[in-house]
């Protein structure tokens, strides 16, 4: 059956519908002609109250409809009639369709989020960034004066080592040695292998 099922509520008097739904299950599109005027509104009408939309509601009737077509053989009458049997499989589909609905906008929100979420975790970055800088405070203390000096002037104040030289009125190659030592001293104290 590849015809396109139209949503309308019609309704004439006929065969039975458990009936109808016993000869759709044999194949029989007459049938089914009949059980569609007999049910298309009624899934209708429960399909809109689970899903309040309208575009929505029509598809998903559509899909019932197709669904009793093709499932038309596991019909159990003796579970309950053909008018139930219908409107469960109407209600599950439009239940299935809400959680198919919420479950794609919950990934869609998730996916948002991780969009949004720093590819690294800034507050250890910061707590680690803050350690290290302790950890160079506390080695340049422990350099003798003229090192810390000589290191300061040059690492932290961007001297030239002849501006240092200048500066502390040293030879430059006092200032070159000490600068040696106390950068070898930081080495040493931070752990860095050479």
């Amino acid at each position: 059956m590849n015809e396109v099922v139209r949503i309308g509520s019609r309704s004439t008097a006929g065969p039975d519908l458990q009936e109808l739904v016993a000869r759709v299950a044999r194949g029989d599109q007459q049938a089914f002609s009949g059980v569609y005027d007999a049910v298309a509104g009624h899934v209708l009408g429960v399909v809109r109250g689970v899903l309040r939309d309208h575009a929505q509601s029509e598809e998903v009737t559509q899909e019932v409809l197709v669904e009793v077509w093709r499932t038309a053989p596991r019909y159990r009458p003796d579970r309950g009639t053909a008018m139930n049997w219908v409107l469960t499989l109407a209600h599950r589909r439009a239940v299935d369709r809400v959680r198919s609905v919420e479950a794609a906008s919950a990934r869609d929100h998730k996916a948002a989020l991780l969009a949004r979420t720093p590819e690294f975790d800034e507050v250890s970055e910061q707590v680690e960034a803050r350690l290290e800088r302790e950890q160079v405070r506390r080695c340049l203390r422990a350099l003798t004066e003229v090192q810390r000096q000589s290191v300061t002037l040059a690492y932290y104040q961007g001297l030239t080592y002849r501006q240092v030289a200048e500066l502390l009125a040293l030879p430059l190659g006092t200032v070159k040695t000490r600068l040696r030592d106390g950068l070898i001293r930081l080495r040493d104290c931070l752990g860095v292998s050479a």
